[in-house]
């Protein structure tokens, strides 16, 4: 039933239209007449100024006043207009349809019954709201204004795609709907056999439909699966399917896990106002204690933002080990916040952080955290941000806060960054008011405070770990104290500031042969001031060893004292030429490029140097960056000297569809100092393809023929032996129901920065769709290197050939009204004791649209954790 299914009738002037067919004159019991004769429609006129009180009560009950003022005018076709006087009651007959205030009432009859104020329509009854609601039934009886009203045989169809039944419904006061022995379901009828039973549907001995309250009650109910009921609940409440929030308790969740126990959970939400809302979950576990879980979102009117709080009293502390594996607290938790606000039309300011009461809390309590990021790599980042976006510009000031979750992270190593600066901004240069220079003109800015409390070693080759708890990176067992050629400096312990300041023009001229020529000029200068902490040392000492490393070991590396300025400036030009050629061939059109590369560099920064490299240690040379006038991937570390790139590409647009394309090329020094020959304190640029005169091969191919498949393949091969150095390849597939990927890496080598082994890896994932809503997925990933480590690092005597680092599989079920799902996961992590361990869960999710959901899992054999709740 909808909330508007009432004709409105008021005092006043007529406001109702008939359309009908008229066919014959006066009976006995009443009139029928029709438009077949200009004398009949004088004679119905008659008639009806005849019967005054006939006139006053249709016209006046038949239209109320709207808030405007203005009648609310009912109009009504039918076969025929029966008024019969005997028993007071008028009946539109014959296909009657109503169409009142947004509102279509159509049956094969309508009757008006003056004595008792009520409408009846009668066979094929079908009532249309405004709002698309569709309810049918055998027969309607409510009164005039349509507040009140009983339906039998009543099903309704919403704009929600939810549907009631009933043999017997009662509308009451436009506000309460009873649905006598009713049914609701949000499963579609079945199209070949609409009597069949849904998926599912709660079949109670009342549904009462509140619409004011926005509220769904069910009094004694069945919840049946295919027409058979599997569960009963003496009383049962939902929110309507047009409430998008609302409070009260949400769906349960239950799980249960080796050193937590069982656990179950119940959210209770509170909708406080449209903008703003809180949630409070409660959880129990059986062998922690209570677990208390808080979170606020608020909404405003240029932005939103959330606090969510967790945390336990726990009751057995012991059990989750001590540190530095594990914490022993009493009390953990966590407080977390994330919010943006566009502070003007192209500013926003926002921040996304969290503070743990120890590295574990998250891992141990399945504690979801949008910073979070896990498996090989645990951490959260903290930041703060202002940023300006414009057409041909940006401004990004951040902070960040970095927190290691792994049992091999040391925190004091962990820099925090306050703040990093980048401004960028482009300027086309017209050449009509410059002497036709033109071209365009670049800006970029940056700069960056960091500061650690620890400086970060790491050592070239093998490993070295601390003797206490075989965790942390020492690098001192080579020889004595921490020393270059043994060790490395991946950050350093005090504080570090930079500036960098880069400008650049460049301008395309297009010469009559076809070549695309594109000088350019630049310049980058740099400014850093250097405070290092030499006066911290830090001991792990246990009973397997004692291990010390201290600060004053930065200055081996760096070559300077505690405290030093740096300033450097170094100028270049160069220029680019490209010559595409165009070949129509009978599958597709070829465009074969050529294309070349020469910059000139001082031989070495004018100025003074730090070898510090704290933001360009990610140095990848492949044919992304072939092209580049600089390869680092930060501002620490700049070329120097004159270098030559070239290579060619070819691109083949096929007839039909699709593309291929290949690129390769190569890097040749032809002058000056070679920067990625030259160590810094991390030794980037050492084993990179790009330190030696001439550089590595690079190279990739592209093949997507059709919407279908996809390959990409991308290496690096020596320069010498053509051996390949590093490997990249993905394909890709789409077939409709089978959709999958296949992503294979193999990296060679270098222990000179600290890859003392060959990386090798291979992910496959692929989800089949079948019988229309069935599905099954699943995901791998092999760490084919692992066997290559010591056993020391990962926590495995014998890990195999190939180890599974992460596997997924899942099965499904989904249509309109139903998911249901089954998931497997088994991880490596970092299990809190100094090495890596399989992390194996069953998820079961079961979703009812517009009821509920459950999610229950079982971590199957896993000393901690109980991910999925």
């Amino acid at each position: 039933m909808g909330r508007r299914f009432c004709p409105d009738y008021t005092d006043g002037a007529s406001s109702i239209s008939w359309r009908a067919r008229w066919s014959r004159s006066l009976g006995a019991r009443g009139f029928r007449a029709g438009f077949s004769a200009l004398p009949a429609v004088l004679a119905l006129l008659a008639v009806l100024f005849a019967l005054p009180a006939f006139s006053q009560t249709v016209n006046d009950r038949f239209a109320k006043k709207s808030p405007s003022g203005e009648p609310d005018k009912m109009f009504v076709e039918a076969g025929e207009l029966v008024y019969n006087d005997k028993t007071n009651t008028v009946t539109a007959e014959g296909n009657a349809r109503v169409y009142y205030q947004g509102n279509v009432l159509e049956a094969d009859r309508v009757i008006y019954d003056r004595n008792t104020k009520r409408v009846y329509a009668e066979g094929h009854a079908k009532l249309t709201e405004k709002d698309g609601t569709i309810t049918h039934g055998d027969r309607f009886d409510v009164t005039d204004d349509f507040r009140d009203g009983f339906i039998e045989s009543l099903r309704a169809d919403t704009t929600d795609r939810t549907h009631f039944s009933a043999p017997h419904t009662e509308r009451v006061e436009d506000d309460t709907t009873v649905f006598d022995k009713g049914t609701y379901t949000a499963c579609d009828a079945c199209k070949n056999d609409p009597t069949k039973p849904p998926l599912w549907r709660v079949r109670a001995k009342r549904i009462i439909h509140k619409n004011d309250e926005q509220m769904i009650y069910y009094e004694d109910a069945w919840l049946e699966f295919f027409g058979v009921p599997l569960a009963w609940v003496p009383f049962l409440s939902s929110p309507d399917p047009t409430v998008k929030r609302k409070s009260g308790i949400l769906s349960p969740y239950y799980g249960n896990s080796g050193l937590l126990g069982t656990g179950f959970g119940v959210p209770i939400f509170w909708d406080l106002a449209d903008n703003y809302d809180v949630t409070l979950t409660p959880t129990y576990y059986s062998q922690a204690g209570f677990f208390g879980k808080a979170e606020w979102r608020h909404r405003l009117e240029n932005g939103s933002y959330f606090v969510r709080l967790s945390g336990i009293d726990q009751e057995k502390p012991q059990v989750f080990g001590s540190e530095p594996y594990a914490s022993d607290l009493k009390f953990r938790g966590s407080a977390e916040s994330k919010g943006e606000f566009q502070i003007a039309d192209q500013w926003k300011f926002g921040w996304a952080g969290i503070l743990l009461s120890d590295k574990r809390f998250l891992s141990d309590y399945g504690v979801q955290s949008l910073e979070y990021s896990s498996n090989y790599i645990s951490e959260t980042t903290s930041t703060a941000y202002l940023t300006g976006q414009g057409d041909r510009g940006y401004f990004d000031l951040r902070g960040y806060y970095f927190e290691g979750l792994s049992t091999h992270d040391f925190q004091q190593q962990q820099p925090t960054a306050h703040p990093v600066l980048d401004y960028n901004k482009t300027i086309d240069i017209d050449p009509a008011k410059t002497s036709g220079v033109g071209g365009q003109v670049t800006l970029d800015f940056n700069f960056t405070s960091l500061s650690a409390s620890a400086a970060s070693y790491q050592s070239v080759g093998t490993q070295t770990l601390d003797k206490a708890y075989s965790l942390y990176n020492v690098c001192t067992n080579y020889v004595p104290g921490v020393v270059p050629g043994s060790c490395l400096l991946r950050g350093i312990g005090g504080d570090y500031n930079r500036a960098t300041i880069d400008t650049s023009w460049k301008r395309k001229y297009i010469d009559p042969t076809g070549g695309v020529w594109t000088p350019f000029v630049f310049a980058r200068a740099n400014g850093e001031v250097l405070n290092l902490n030499t006066t911290n040392s830090f001991t792990f000492a246990s009973a397997a060893g004692t291990s010390t490393f201290t600060n004053a070991s930065q200055t081996n590396f760096l070559g300077s004292g505690a405290n030093t300025a740096f300033g450097m400036f170094t100028p270049g030009a160069g220029v680019e030429y490209r010559y595409p050629m165009l070949a129509k061939t009978p599958i597709g059109s070829l465009v074969f490029e050529p294309i070349g590369q020469i910059i000139v560099r001082p031989n070495n920064q004018l100025g003074s140097s730090s070898l510090v490299n704290m933001d360009a240690q990610s140095l990848v040379f492949d044919d992304s960056t072939l092209f580049q006038w600089d390869k680092y991937s930060g501002y620490d570390r700049f070329e120097t000297g004159t270098r030559a790139n070239y290579g060619a590409q070819a691109t083949m647009n096929f007839s039909t569809s699709g593309y291929a394309n290949v690129i390769a090329g190569q890097s040749y020094q032809v002058a000056g100092t070679n920067s990625y020959a030259t160590a810094d304190a991390a030794n980037v640029g050492l084993s990179s393809g790009l330190d030696t005169r001439r550089s590595d091969y690079v190279g990739a191919f592209t093949l997507a023929p059709n919407s279908i498949f996809a390959f990409t393949a991308k290496g690096r091969f020596d320069v010498d032996t053509f051996e390949a150095r590093r490997v990249d390849m993905g394909v890709s597939a789409n077939f409709g129901a089978l959709t999958g990927s296949v992503q294979y890496a193999n990296y060679q080598a270098q222990p000179l920065i600290g890859y003392y082994v060959r990386r090798e890896g291979l992910s496959i994932d692929s989800k089949y769709k079948f019988a229309q809503n069935y599905f099954v997925q699943g995901n791998v990933t092999f760490d084919m290197s692992r066997h290559l480590y010591s056993p020391v690092l990962i926590g495995f005597t014998n890990p195999g050939l190939f180890p599974i680092a992460n596997l997924g599989v899942s099965a499904g079920y989904q249509d309109e009204c139903c998911t249901f799902t089954v998931k497997y996961s088994s991880i490596y992590y970092d299990n809190g004791i100094g090495t890596l361990a399989h992390n194996n869960t069953v998820l079961v999710e079961f979703q009812l649209r517009t009821l509920g959901d459950f999610k229950f899992s079982q971590t199957l054999s896993s000393p901690s954790g109980l991910d999925g709740l």
